[in-house]
């Protein structure tokens, strides 16, 4: 349906009004913000009612951002500035936002003001309603995801079916078949900090789509020395999802000089913690390509996961070393000295890149050399009592080891196939951490399972009969023997119970298991002296 002058007009005079109360422009700023959005969507506009340009911004606590996003997308559309695709419509609004936006430069010093005057939270606490108000941390489309916590022998692990991101439109994904690649990209990945206030790119583009940045605006930090750049995540995992970036495009690392980084966040932003993904594919994150952190305001169950026993390192005296009661397998270690801790880890992490046992099968190195031992390491500043932003310093290594085998071509200590139909993925940061970020497609699919299962309890099937339903629905075939093995265990609870609540129950367990697959000392007997004799060697 074509949008009228009177919605269009409407739109843009609450859209302005919006920017003027959330604080991106000043009240001086509205009849200028008017027509610059009337000039990004490519419309000429309509005369505006003289008791609007004359009044103060009115405050609407019923403004939907999306909505009015949406209808100048159509616009923009409409007008050839954009392609009518998903992808268009969201530079298009992307584009309108950061219009709106304060530039970088003023963006750095009110967070300098902030800083200054409330100190490093009052700074975050403005950065991230600005980021949020700004249309770039998707509140709404985060809202939509499914979450759920699942209690295990570890502790309440955290679940979320990430809905978020955006399909693919099919016709996004023709265009980019018919497109030629033409080599070299800008911006190299997607966290450069090139990437702040760019257009973004369709998928017919030679480059490859890219998603709009007009609406970033990226903090400039130091850490190690160097430039970084601070931001949030668009589709947060986490309260206050946030990711520092070097500002060099080079791979992931996990050594002294990536250590360092850590401490030095936690020490400018002593509220959050921060970790990186390791530096290794199959046990590492979705992208190597870019050395980078995450941190944020959450407190991952890993973190409350209780103390299974304790040691101190020779010549580290000063450093609480304790082995964690959690399925993969995390050190944490405790100092109020800076300097000592990190040293502490460093010789952790050196012992472990040469270390093999292969009765549990870890193995360093291959024959020519490949490394497969490394790191996923998490810091953050604690007080006496472990609550958040003391004076001592607390690290979590958790040992990592990328070996594959015949059996496990995708490797051995990665989820293992039997689960690969809840989570086939890397076991990254977040969920090292107890978190699980599983895949869109599991909300359709245990939709379906669920039916299946509840139709069959209520007839009084057998698992057999269920298996081979199961199996003949595509929607459910990958699901087919773990769903009949719950039905066998639980068919009575599901008769007189709520299914999805089950399944939710043992989605979370196998959850759990996925974790313990990415354990390299299992908690066996034989895994808890192969992890013994480690802690020894250090």
């Amino acid at each position: 349906m074509a949008v009228t002058e009177n919605d269009l007009r409407t739109c843009v005079c609450s859209l302005v009004d919006y920017a003027c109360t959330t604080g991106m422009i000043d009240a001086a700023d509205r009849i200028w913000a008017y027509n610059t959005v009337l000039d990004t969507i490519g419309a000429e506009g309509s005369a505006l009612a003289e008791e609007w340009v004359l009044a103060d911004a009115a405050h609407d606590d019923d403004f939907d951002l999306d909505a009015a996003l949406a209808l100048l997308a159509e616009v923009a559309a409409a007008q050839g500035r954009v392609e009518d695709t998903s992808t268009g419509h969201d530079r298009a609004a992307m584009r309108v936002m950061g219009a709106l936006m304060p530039r970088p430069s003023a963006i750095a010093a009110a967070w300098t003001e902030h800083e200054a005057a409330g100190g490093p939270k009052a700074a975050t606490d403005w950065f991230y309603r600005l980021c949020c108000d700004a249309g770039y941390v998707r509140r709404s489309a985060i809202a939509r995801n499914i979450a759920w916590t699942t209690p295990t022998r570890w502790g309440d692990l955290e679940i979320t079916i990430n809905l978020s991101k955006p399909e693919k439109d099919p016709r996004d994904i023709a265009a980019a078949g018919a497109a030629k690649n033409t080599g070299e990209k800008y911006p190299a990945c997607q966290l450069c900090i090139e990437n702040e206030g760019y257009s973004g790119r369709g998928a017919a583009s030679p480059s490859g789509d890219h998603p709009a940045r007009q609406n970033l605006r990226i903090v400039p930090i130091e850490l190690g020395g160097e430039r970084w750049g601070f931001q949030y995540s668009p589709y947060a995992y986490f309260n206050e999802h946030c990711i520092a970036m070097s500002a060099h495009h080079r791979p992931m690392h996990i050594d002294r000089a990536s250590l360092t980084c850590l401490l030095d966040f936690v020490d400018t932003l002593p509220h959050y913690f921060i970790g990186s993904n390791a530096d290794l594919p199959i046990v590492g994150g979705s992208i190597l390509s870019h050395d980078h952190f995450q941190g944020g305001a959450h407190e991952f169950p890993m973190m409350h996961a209780e103390v299974a026993s304790s040691f101190t390192m020779p010549g580290f005296e000063d450093i609480e070393g304790a082995v964690l009661t959690w399925p993969l397998s995390v050190l944490r270690l405790r100092g109020a000295d800076r300097a000592r801790l990190l040293d502490a880890c460093v010789h952790v992490i050196d012992t472990w890149r040469s270390w093999s046992d292969e009765s549990v099968g870890i193995v360093a190195h291959t024959p020519d050399g490949v490394a497969h031992n490394t790191v996923t390491p998490v810091i953050r500043r604690v007080d006496g009592a472990g609550n958040v932003g003391g004076d001592r310093y607390e690290a979590y290594l958790a040992l990592r080891c990328n070996i594959t085998s015949d059996e496990n071509p995708l490797g051995v200590f990665h989820p293992h196939a039997e689960y690969h139909h809840i989570k086939k993925e890397n076991i990254g940061l977040i969920e090292v951490m107890g978190l699980a970020i599983l895949p869109a497609r599991l909300k359709d699919e245990l939709a379906a399972v669920g039916a299946h299962l509840s139709a069959a309890a209520e007839a009084g099937s057998s698992a057999i009969d269920i298996l081979a339903a199961l199996e003949a629905d595509p929607a459910c075939s990958s699901h087919a023997t773990w769903a009949s093995g719950v039905y066998a265990r639980r068919a009575q609870e599901i008769a007189s119970g709520d299914v999805d609540t089950i399944l939710r129950e043992e989605v979370g367990a196998v959850f759990g298991h996925v974790l313990e697959d990415a354990g390299v000392y299992k908690w066996d007997e034989a895994g808890r002296a192969a992890q013994q004799r480690f802690i020894d060697a250090l």
